[in-house]
């Protein structure tokens, strides 16, 4: 008896019918560097979002015993070309994925340029605590030494583990790990492109291993207000960034073609000269929140510094950069048009 139990146990394990599955990645693929092709291996000059998805995983060697993989094309765009509306078919996607237990896993391949935003955007509008992961490349595919396939094995190895579930959106670049909120593009062309200038990454995926070193605080996913489920279109919020004896033009003309919300690239400390101060009251008089952030890259926009902003009407964006602090601000007001609760969501967010 004991030698026929064997004997079926081994060819259970042969035919695969007891063996442990893989887990299932979905990999939606928005377009972007990592497939692009160039004419020349050695040069630069490349033409972003090219490659259709299964030529990208099939330049990956192994990834296949990492993952049972599947892709989706969702738009073949360089992301200097993303939109609202691609967000928002991303977003819808994914809650379809993971409501319909289509994958344990979603990786989303997407350009350099606009990846730190995306990677946020969904952070605040995925339903689902598993993991997506959001990587691409510095190099297009055609390139000597391209860096996608690695970057792309290494965000299907971290949506894989169970590490990568409760810590919202993730992105994966040059083996570092960082949360979708605190990613920053601060490279235009090296292969480390991404840091997190206030924290620094939360862990790494090396060897095919991940490891990380703290989970993130903020809220995410279904822990966030920011259910857009039914929604098309979001309120249209303008970033001006300021600079030395800059005028309110720009905040005027924003306000003049009716935007909903404004956020200011400002100096230091968020700080605003005196006409875009007074431009700034007075677009709040007419309704429109504006959230001041900084054009320098690590730091806070702090309350009852040198801007009064009781008296202005504005609010802080805390530590997010300018085109982050867009993000929130065009959720925040899919919720309310109260700037103390719009306030609250950049404390808590």
């Amino acid at each position: 008896m004991k030698n026929l139990f064997t004997l079926l146990l081994s060819v259970l394990l042969v035919t695969g019918i007891y063996a442990q599955k893989l887990p299932r990645i979905k990999i939606l693929a928005t377009g972007g560097t990592i497939a692009g092709q160039g004419a020349s291996a050695d040069r630069s000059a490349y033409t972003a979002g090219q490659l259709p998805i299964k030529d990208l995983i099939a330049a990956v060697p192994g990834i296949d015993k990492v993952a049972e993989i599947s892709g989706e094309q969702i738009s073949n765009v360089g992301s200097q070309d993303m939109t609202v509306e691609i967000w928002i078919k991303l977003n819808k996607r994914i809650n379809e994925i993971y409501k319909n237990n289509e994958a344990d896993g979603i990786v989303i391949t997407h350009g350099t340029d606009t990846q730190e935003e995306t990677a946020y955007f969904l952070s605040l509008t995925a339903r689902y605590d598993k993991p997506v992961i959001v990587t691409g490349s510095m190099r297009p595919a055609t390139a000597i030494s391209a860096d996608g396939p690695k970057n792309l094995y290494d965000a299907v190895t971290l949506a894989a583990s169970k590490q990568a579930a409760h810590s919202g959106v993730l992105l994966v670049f040059n083996e570092y790990i960082f949360t979708g909120r605190n990613a920053v593009k601060t490279s235009t062309t090296h292969l480390n492109a991404f840091t997190a200038p206030n924290s620094g990454p939360i862990g790494q995926v090396y060897d095919g291993k991940v490891t990380l070193y703290e989970s993130p605080i903020r809220k995410t996913n279904k822990n966030t207000p920011f259910d857009i489920t039914g929604l098309t279109t979001l309120p249209e919020v303008a970033v001006v960034e300021l600079y030395a004896d800059a005028p309110a033009t720009a905040i005027n003309a924003y306000v003049a073609s009716g935007v909903k919300g404004i956020v200011t690239g400002g100096l230091g400390n968020g700080n605003l000269n005196k006409a875009n101060s007074d431009a700034a009251a007075s677009a709040v008089k007419k309704g429109i929140a504006v959230a001041r952030a900084s054009r320098v890259p690590s730091g806070r926009v702090t309350l009852f510094d040198e801007t009064d902003d009781q008296k202005l009407g504005t609010i802080v964006a805390d530590d997010l950069i300018p085109q982050k602090a867009r993000i929130l601000l065009m959720l925040g007001l899919t919720q309310t048009t109260d700037s103390k609760k719009l306030q609250e969501y950049f404390f808590e967010y």
